[in-house]
């Protein structure tokens, strides 16, 4: 928990600190720190008077954990630079502050940083700098834990939410109960459709109002309801992944992870898309992927073999939709034709997967050797988050409602 040293009562679930009173220099620059959701000011240059929305709009989001570091980003309300100031517990820290074209992070809507470079396992704390490109306003965030995934490590442990759809209440409630991770993957329909370009900053970066990243590092794949709206295109420029596209891999101690986009619930050209979706494609590109990366020393001698997709691979009922009238699919079919036999080469354990807003179990069978399991929906009574927790003789999976039942209590052995 978090305590508060001001504005405990306007803020709940991050912490703020802003500095009203600043020294007026020639540029009269302002140092404080992010304001969530904009509720921080400054004064206006040149007028006390006039109250300016705080610079930066969301906390520091720790994403797209590496075993040499991660990628922080964060909202801004105006064209700005940033950097990232770390420090580790052992002493050592620095600056990150160059992207990968040579020049200081730049951006109107949000700033990305990526740190790389650390050692595994590394755990320490991290802060930005910002700096407004008018009028040189600087806004630095208070410290914030991180730690990087360790793929030697003896045990992990994982959490999982699927399918919030900007039901704040259920966000506030999840983030609550979810204990502290070696990660976090939000899988997926983090949002309804972005109709709108100023939702995606909020949605995915203070969703409710929290700092969901405070102590579980976070991944995020995409579900059928973040590639619908006019804006969904924007979406990557705000979600970090380790390879910068939204199917990747990563080992965190005996558990090796894959995550898939499974795009849309109805083929590429369904009317209600507009020519706006191409999906097909991205499956067999992930296809050719997959084939690859289960045979690298990380994910091919892992003792646990995790997928993570929004739209489950199997399902309680198969039967061909009617995509003309109210038809959807319920499992992606066309996903798993595409990375079945992979999946299978590889000794694939569990899917994890939301879509359904029903948290099912279905156990391998011997043409579907790999278990599915579904979390619950957006509203309260159907929210879920799931933990996994691994070690040398199991992997323990558990789905958890919000009244603190156990819907599903899953043990799986160790490959190797």
């Amino acid at each position: 928990m978090i305590t508060w040293s001001s504005r405990s009562d306007l803020l709940s679930c991050s912490s703020v600190e802003v500095c009203l009173t600043c020294t007026i220099m020639k540029r009269r620059h302002f140092i404080g720190s992010f304001a969530i959701g904009g509720l921080g000011t400054a004064l206006a240059e040149g007028d006390p008077s006039v109250i300016k929305p705080s610079l930066a709009t969301t906390p520091l989001c720790v994403m797209a954990a590496r075993c040499d570091g991660f990628e922080a980003v964060w909202g801004v309300n105006r064209l700005s630079r940033g950097w990232l100031e770390w420090k580790l517990e052992d002493g050592h820290g620095g600056l990150a502050k160059a992207d990968a074209f040579g020049f200081t992070p730049q951006g109107k809507d949000v700033l990305r940083v990526r740190l790389e470079g650390l050692k595994t396992n590394a755990k320490g704390r991290v802060r930005s700098h910002t700096i407004a490109a008018d009028d040189g306003e600087i806004t630095i965030s208070p410290w914030k834990p991180f730690h990087i995934l360790d793929p030697e490590a003896k045990k992990t442990r994982f959490v999982m939410w699927n399918d919030t759809h900007v039901h704040n209440e259920s966000i506030q409630a999840l983030h609550e109960v979810t204990p502290a991770a070696d990660f976090l993957v939000w899988n997926g329909d983090t949002c309804n459709d972005w109709t709108r370009d100023d939702q995606l900053t909020p949605t995915l970066l203070n969703p409710g109002g929290c700092d969901i990243t405070n102590s579980r590092p976070l991944f995020i794949t995409w579900g059928n309801h973040d590639s619908r709206g006019a804006h969904a295109f924007r979406m990557p420029g705000v979600v970090a992944t380790p390879n910068g596209r939204p199917f990747y891999a990563f080992r965190s101690g005996p558990v090796a992870v894959i995550c898939l986009h499974t795009g849309e619930d109805k083929p590429d050209d369904h009317p209600s898309f507009r020519g706006r979706v191409a999906f097909d494609e991205l499956r067999r590109e992930q296809a050719e992927w997959l084939a690859e990366v289960i045979h690298q020393p990380d994910f091919r001698d892992a003792p646990y073999r995790v997928v993570f997709c929004h739209i489950p691979l199997r399902w309680i009922d198969e039967r061909p939709q009617d995509y003309s009238k109210s038809g959807f699919d319920r499992h992606s079919g066309r996903s798993r034709s595409a990375w079945h036999e992979s999946l299978v080469e590889w000794k694939t354990q569990v899917i994890l997967s939301g879509h359904t807003h029903r948290s099912r179990w279905l156990p391998p069978t011997k043409a579907h050797p790999y278990g599915q399991l579904t979390g619950g929906g957006p509203k309260l009574h159907q929210a879920t988050w799931t933990e996994g927790r691994a070690d040398g003789s199991r992997l323990h999976l558990k789905v958890n409602n919000l009244e603190g039942d156990i819907l599903h209590d899953i043990q799986i052995r160790p490959l190797v």
